[in-house]
């Protein structure tokens, strides 16, 4: 029986005011919040990110594709393929692309079921919303 090497992977929900991030791993195919970056234009705090990277050296990244429910494209989604494309080129990691349909509505619901209004507040639908499309992910991997 093959050793699995478990991995490291941090998961973005993309935006242009914020920007949710996730850890997760391929063993348990589990992904946690982490935190949410603030963003201008949909461009992060770089530095931010450098020592995420630096921290967590994930062997993989993947951002949240904002889709229209129908699958075709909105504004956002090249905002967001723009986002993985300079990822790719600043970190030289894997970046992989996820449909985050219904994910920010989905982080609502379960922080708001947990905690009500209060939980809701700013950055951590973000994050829990990264947490989503993270573990959709990591699920889909065999």
């Amino acid at each position: 029986m093959e050793k699995q090497t478990q991995k490291i992977v941090l998961g973005f929900d993309f935006g242009m005011k914020r920007i949710g991030v996730a850890v997760g791993q391929t063993i348990t195919k589990s992904a946690r919040p982490l935190t949410t970056l603030k963003a201008n234009q949909g461009i992060p705090q770089w530095e931010i990110l450098n020592k995420l990277i630096k921290t967590w050296q994930p062997d993989a990244l993947v951002v949240g594709i904002p889709l229209n429910m129908d699958g075709t494209e909105q504004p956002l989604t090249q905002a967001a393929q723009a986002f993985s494309n300079e990822l790719k080129q600043r970190y030289g990691l894997s970046v992989y692309g996820m449909d985050e349909r219904l994910s920010t509505k989905d982080a609502r619901e379960r922080l708001f079921n947990q905690g009500g209004y209060k939980a809701l507040q700013e950055g951590q639908v973000d994050s829990v919303a990264a947490q989503l499309i993270l573990q959709n992910w990591l699920l889909e991997q065999n």
